[in-house]
């Protein structure tokens, strides 16, 4: 990779956020849940109007958002939180089931892969 690309690859992520590196809040985690609250999209940056379109189809986590949009988790959370401050989208905790897993569930997923063994 050449130098110019490198040095680009560094700065985009700065510009995306105008330079800032850290939320305006400290909320978010990886698997917290964003939806879109809002369908307004006028006066947002190319970044924030496709996080936002994402959001629209429906509950997506932190690490998702970052995902589909090709950005670093740092910048993604600098990103939401603007948006929950703007008032175009929520958060919620992980989905509470997630904490506890479905036991038969499980157990019928490895009677499964057993039975292919």
């Amino acid at each position: 990779m050449t130098g110019g690309r490198r040095e680009r690859a560094l700065v985009r992520p700065h510009v995306v956020t105008g330079g800032r590196a850290h939320p305006t809040r400290n909320t978010f985690d990886v698997v917290t849940v964003v939806v879109a609250t809002r369908e307004q999209l006028t006066g947002l940056s190319p970044e924030k109007r496709r996080l936002m379109e994402l959001c629209r189809g429906g509950a997506l986590s932190v690490a998702e958002v970052a995902a589909h949009l090709g950005l670093p988790t740092s910048v993604t959370k600098v990103l939401l939180s603007d948006l929950v401050d703007s008032g175009h989208i929520a958060t919620h905790a992980a989905f509470p089931d997630a904490d506890h897993p479905d036991l038969k569930l499980l157990k019928d997923v490895l009677d499964g892969l057993r039975a292919l063994i």
